[in-house]
This record gives C-alpha cells, sequence and structure tokens, in this order.
C-alpha cells in the first residue's frame, strides 16, 4: 500500500511551482528551502512530464556540486520517498537488475551522469572540469549557486546544449527550460542572471496564476464533460503560455519562517557580519562599494578557484568522505614546496595566512583564523590538520618585531616562540625569518598595489573558496589620513565584537597579509627540499 506523506512548502516556492515558467530564476536567502522548495520538485516535475529526457545540473566546480548542489537535492528527493540506488543512481551505468529504461540520448560514460528509473538522466556539469559540456544534448538546464558561475563560459559552452529535438517533447512547456538558483551576489561578476528581471513579462505571469486558478475552481465542481472540456482548453492555453514564460524573484530568508523560526534570524543577524546579513539573509542588492586600502584589488583578476577534482571524482559520489575537507581537494598546493606563513595577534582574534610562490605569483592558498578563548595554538593546530596530508611538512614563518616580547595572544612566551613550538610539535619543520620593523602604511600601499597592478614585485591571487573572510576584509579596509599621514583605518580593531561589527571582517587579517606579501617580496627564501631539487636539475 502506498503511504502519503504531506510535505510543506512556503508561499514563495507554492508560487513558484504554480506559475511554472520555462525559465525560472529564483534569488533567495540562506534556508529559503532551494533545494527542497525549487531544486528537487522542478527535477521531479522534469523526470516525469518528459521520461527518458537528458537534463544538466551545472555548477561553477565540482567541489561545489559534491558538497552542496547534490547532497541537498539528494536529501530532499529522499524526503520526497526517492531513494538513491533504488529510483536513481549516481556516477554508474544502472545495473541491469534494477530494470531501468535507457535515455533517449545515450551518453557514452556514466561518470557524470544521475540515471532515473524511467530512463531521465541529468549530467553533472562543472565549469572548472574541462569539456564537460562538450557534445550534450539536453532538455533542460538547472544552475545552482549561480552568483559563481562564469557566465561567459555558460554562454559559450553549455547553453547552446540546451537545444534537443523538439518531436519527442516539444509538447512540455519544461523542454528547453532553465532554472537559475542563487543568493544575493555582491559582485558585478556574479550578478549576470539581474538582466532576467528585465525579461519578465509580469502581464503574462499574472494570466498564467490566473489561469491555474481557474482550472483549480473548475475542479471543484461536479464532473462533467462541459467542464472537462474547459479544463482541457484552459491546460492547452496554460502549456503555451508556460512554455515562453520568464519569471523572476528575490526573496528572503523570511518566507521560511515557518520553518525556520525567528531565533534563526536573529542568531544569523548576530553571527554574521552586516553584509553578509543583508546578501545571505534578507536578499538586499548591494549598491555601493567602498574604497579602500587596495583599491586594485579585483575579484576577476586576483581570485580563482581550484580543487583536486582526480581525488574528488575518486570518491565515487560517497559524499560523506568530503564532510570535513583537507588539503586533498585544493588544486593550487605544489606538494613539493613548503608553505609560506604569517600571523597576526590578537587578544580576541588570531590570523594565519598561508601561500606558496609558484613562478611570479604569490598564491593565497588558505587563511585561517580562532577567536576568543582559541588562541595561536588553536590555529595553528587548524592548519596542521587541514596540511596533514601535505607531503613537504615545512612552513617558512615571517614575523616582524611585533611578535617579539609580547604575549597577550598567549599565557608565557611571545608569540615567535609559541609558534614555533607549537608546529614542531605537530611535526613540522618551521623555519624563522625576521623582517625588522613593520613597514609604514604608505610604504605598504604602494608596495602592494605596485604588484596587484602587475608592475612589480609577485602579482598575488587568492584562492577565492579558501580566503573569504580574509578577502571581504580586505575589500572593506578603509584609509584614513590624519597627524600621523596615510594608514589603514584600525581605530575599531581593539573594540568589542558586536552583531554589526564582527571581528572577522576588520583589518586584523589584513595585517597578516600584509606581513606575508612584505616577506615573500623583500624576504625571499628557498627551503632546503627547493635548494636540493635545484642543485640536482
Amino acid at each position: 500500500m502506498n503511504e502519503t506523506k504531506q510535505l510543506y512548502f512556503n508561499d514563495a516556492q507554492l508560487e513558484a511551482m504554480f506559475t511554472g515558467a520555462n525559465t525560472e530564476v529564483i534569488v533567495a536567502g540562506r534556508r529559503f528551502g532551494k533545494s527542497h522548495g525549487i531544486m528537487a520538485p522542478r527535477l521531479l516535475r522534469n523526470i516525469h512530464a518528459m521520461p527518458r529526457s537528458a537534463g544538466a545540473f551545472v555548477a561553477a566546480t565540482f567541489q561545489q556540486a559534491l558538497t552542496r548542489t547534490l547532497p541537498a537535492t539528494f536529501a530532499a528527493l529522499r524526503e520526497m520517498g526517492w531513494i538513491r540506488d533504488v529510483h536513481y543512481v549516481v556516477g554508474h551505468r544502472p545495473p541491469k537488475k534494477l530494470g531501468f529504461a535507457e535515455p533517449i540520448i545515450k551518453p557514452m560514460r556514466y561518470d557524470y551522469v544521475i540515471a532515473w528509473y524511467n530512463g531521465s538522466i541529468q549530467h553533472i556539469i562543472s565549469q572548472d572540469v574541462k569539456g564537460s559540456s562538450n557534445s550534450l544534448t539536453l532538455d533542460y538546464i538547472f544552475i545552482d549557486e549561480a552568483k559563481f558561475i562564469n557566465h561567459e563560459k555558460l554562454k559559450e559552452e553549455t547553453l547552446p546544449a540546451n537545444g534537443a529535438i523538439q518531436k519527442y517533447f516539444g509538447h512540455s512547456p519544461y523542454h528547453h527550460g532553465l532554472l537559475v538558483l542563487s543568493d544575493m551576489p555582491t559582485t558585478k561578476k556574479g550578478s549576470w542572471f539581474f538582466r532576467y528581471r528585465e525579461l519578465m513579462d509580469n502581464e503574462l505571469i499574472t494570466t498564467i496564476q490566473g489561469l491555474v486558478y481557474e482550472i483549480w475552481k473548475l475542479k471543484q465542481k461536479p464532473k462533467s464533460t462541459s467542464i472537462d472540456k474547459m479544463i482541457r482548453g484552459y491546460k492547452r492555453t496554460l502549456a503555451e503560455f508556460r512554455s515562453v514564460a520568464t519569471y523572476y524573484r528575490e526573496w528572503s530568508s523570511i518566507e521560511n519562517i515557518q520553518i525556520l523560526g525567528e531565533k534563526y534570524i536573529r542568531q544569523m543577524k548576530r553571527d554574521l557580519s552586516p553584509l553578509v546579513f543583508q546578501t545571505s539573509i534578507l536578499c538586499k542588492r548591494i549598491t555601493r562599494l567602498l574604497d579602500g586600502f587596495y583599491p586594485s584589488l579585483s575579484e576577476d583578476i586576483h581570485t580563482y578557484t581550484a580543487f583536486n577534482n582526480d581525488y574528488l571524482q575518486s570518491l565515487n559520489y560517497d559524499l560523506s568522505k568530503i564532510e570535513s575537507p583537507d588539503c586533498r581537494q585544493d588544486g593550487d598546493l605544489d606538494p613539493n614546496m613548503p608553505i609560506y606563513i604569517a600571523f597576526d595577534y590578537n587578544a580576541n582574534i588570531n590570523w594565519l595566512v598561508a601561500a606558496q610562490q609558484q613562478g611570479n605569483k604569490m598564491k593565497v592558498i588558505k587563511s585561517f583564523y580562532v577567536k576568543f578563548t582559541r588562541k595561536l595554538r588553536e590555529v595553528i593546530d587548524d592548519f596542521c590538520n587541514y596540511y596533514k596530508y601535505h607531503p613537504t611538512s615545512e612552513v617558512i614563518y615571517y614575523y616582524d618585531n611585533t611578535a617579539l616580547g609580547s604575549n597577550y595572544a598567549v599565557s608565557e612566551e611571545d608569540f615567535a616562540s609559541v609558534i614555533c613550538s607549537q608546529f614542531i610539535k605537530n611535526n613540522w619543520l618551521i623555519r624563522r625569518i625576521h623582517i625588522g620593523n613593520p613597514l609604514k602604511h604608505r610604504e605598504k600601499y604602494i608596495m602592494i598595489d605596485q604588484a596587484f597592478k602587475g608592475q612589480r614585485y609577485l602579482f598575488p591571487q587568492f584562492n577565492k573558496n579558501n580566503n573569504d573572510a580574509l578577502l571581504l576584509a580586505m575589500r572593506y579596509t578603509e584609509v584614513v589620513v590624519n597627524s600621523r599621514g596615510f594608514s589603514k583605518q584600525k581605530c575599531g580593531e581593539k573594540l568589542a565584537e558586536t552583531e554589526e561589527d564582527k571581528l572577522e571582517y576588520r583589518t586584523d587579517g589584513t595585517d597578516a597579509f600584509d606581513t606575508l606579501f612584505i616577506g615573500m617580496n623583500l624576504f625571499p627564501h628557498k627551503s632546503a627540499a627547493s635548494f636540493m631539487e635545484a642543485i640536482i636539475h
């Protein structure tokens, strides 16, 4: 006997669901329910409206697909009664014993395919896997976390594939459909999908919603031939309208308040920076960005993504194996080289910024911070735990005079001594390089700006997935001109943390980056491993 299970959808999710536009763009806050209320229902709709069809999930990176898009979607499907390895399989050809139907266009390989019992499939397309869109013929496309998508690559490689043969599914309003999901972007590059708002015909959307309501009213009446005929006529018109409709909406997390509760919203307001709360929860557009100490820092030029997809693929879609990330997922870590590090020391927050030199580039591969009762030893433990699979267990530690003779972040030894002893305790080789007094802010500003412009020094680039807080802090570091001259605006650095002013978005982390930049450029150092390698070759 089939069981009936009640599912909850909030009003915004229901509005989008009943509208059923061919092109949907939903910009919504964190935990709005994009996977459970939008993605999974659309997936099931398309699978059954177009059996044996081929759709696609598009992600910026394979790691994003494995750690966020697919787990959330699979969890929603499970809640709705659809079970992996029963109703669908992932990453391999369905076993014959399951008796699955075959898709109209069979894939050559199933490594990046979700295959369903009725022959429907979805290709997993990630923009950092070269050629993952090549030669595909698609009936619909789903894009998750769209603010991270490279729009140019999407237009060139993936959207042209969304043109499968009309004879199979031309009757369906969802054929050649596009679903775009994201929270609110904070950069121009991530805002590519805003244009769909202008493409939405509000009158058409209102008409579609009116037809849905009229059909519902007719279904409440006693059945008759004339009623059935009217319903069929309305449905044909509804399908025609849906097939050409574009639907764009921006919704805050508060739309899902029945599930989240007021406590969650208050907690997010407390725990997130004002910028992140405005964008990720309230889904507000950011219309003004500040000029500051790093004016030439550009997301397009100075950030990158780099995942080790060979390692991720070796997991065979066992999503439990990547719940705790470590350096094996990173594609920018040179296993034969040491990691260069620098710190910033503060009573309430301590930072570690890590980089490697690769040619003429300073690759900032990751940054760490700890707050309050967790101090220097803990941030070093976090670093060593993350990089425990790095075969060259060696760090080059740059420090200036602020690391000597001070101990307000620890109990007895000065900062430099604590750092060295903790790395040794973790069985890492540490090489200390003292760089003297900190440079004046004006000198640092000129040096770093020249580097960002590619004029002098190592060219800084940041792994944006591993430096989220650091990049946000750098982006909003202001300058001040006072009696001491030109400097960073640091007056709030020692203040207590508040809901509106989180420690990790202040200037502390940027100071750690500055120290590392100065050390790597003015005090270059080769490790023993790299020195021996140079002699051998």
